[in-house]
């Protein structure tokens, strides 16, 4: 019988862009949500139950129109910013995953890792897909890329994995917690009062515990519960009938950059350094090179002003 599945859903078109090099590439989400949701239904009627505009000092609710958004600088202080100026801070929106640099493969910890997307070639762009794709896993290298997908600027890590790249978008620094307020133990072995018997021992439990990956080895104990319950619950007749909302549809992200002759480019990006091949003249020869900006070297963090709370709120 014929695969039934749907295909995948494009969530983002684009390129995958360093030195002088584009390749037209297509976004999938590479995760699923499979907790457990639940819906807050009215028990009188069934039917859905949203979110109100409450006012949290009157306890009333209040329309759209009355709504600002505020951005709370100090204790009780707040800085109202309008739709227009919220618009205009948005970054323009581009369809170009922008490498700015390449990293060790074990380079970045693992708590900058955010959320996982599969990227996969369009537009006759299998081959230069696939070079970049040999050269990250034999080089042992990812690329650190931007990349702007629904008016967000994203900082993100484009990862060879098996027969694909995968984007993995990255929590910026400023939204890594330091733990050097931790109670933790001294580093090292013999600062932290432990004796080799005891390192000894811990190693052999370690390797009597240890075993390949195998993600299907692990299920959620609450979501097989909760479904079994259902179930139950279904085979009984105990059901409601509730309408559902329809779902709106994305929109298409827009086409992709067009391929240009491979060996050029990576003959150009070289000559020209690398990043600073992005600024070259467009090609001759009725090849279209792509506009870019110059890219620079991450500015140092600078101070929060005094004035500026540690952690804000983000707008809504």
């Amino acid at each position: 019988m014929p695969d039934s599945k749907p295909a995948p859903r494009v969530l983002w078109k684009g390129a995958i862009s360093f030195g002088l090099v584009h390749i037209p590439v297509a976004l999938y989400s590479a995760t699923t949500d499979s907790g457990i949701d639940f819906d807050w239904l009215d028990k009188r009627t069934m039917d859905p139950v949203g979110y109100k505009r409450i006012n949290k000092k009157t306890g009333k609710e209040i329309d759209r129109e009355q709504i600002v958004k505020g951005i709370e600088y100090e204790d009780g202080q707040y800085v109202v910013l309008s739709d227009a100026e919220i618009s205009a801070a948005y970054p323009k929106t581009t369809q170009t995953i922008e490498i700015e640099t390449f990293v060790p493969a074990a380079g970045i910890p693992f708590v900058y890792l955010e959320r996982p997307y599969y990227v996969a070639p369009i537009n006759r762009g299998a081959k230069v897909y696939a070079l970049l794709r040999e050269t990250l896993q034999r080089s042992g290298r990812i690329g650190v890329a931007r990349v702007v997908i629904q008016t967000k600027e994203h900082l993100a890590a484009l990862v060879p994995s098996g027969a694909g790249l995968v984007l993995n978008l990255l929590r910026w620094g400023t939204d890594i917690r330091s733990w050097k307020d931790l109670p933790l133990p001294a580093e090292g072995a013999k600062q932290a009062g432990l004796s080799d018997s005891e390192l000894k021992m811990a190693k052999a439990l370690v390797e009597d515990m240890s075993s390949d990956w195998d993600p299907d080895a692990f299920k959620n104990s609450f979501k097989d519960a909760i479904m079994k319950l259902v179930d139950r619950k279904v085979e009984a007749g105990q059901t409601e009938a509730v309408e559902k909302l329809q779902p709106m549809e994305a929109a298409d992200a827009g086409s992709s950059a067009k391929i240009i002759d491979l060996t050029e480019l990576l003959q150009r990006s070289l000559r020209k350094g690398g990043a600073r091949a992005a600024q070259d003249a467009p090609l001759s020869g009725g090849a279209e090179a792509a506009t870019k900006k110059p890219v620079t070297k991450p500015a140092a963090k600078k101070a929060a002003p005094a004035a500026a709370k540690t952690s804000r709120r983000r707008a809504a």
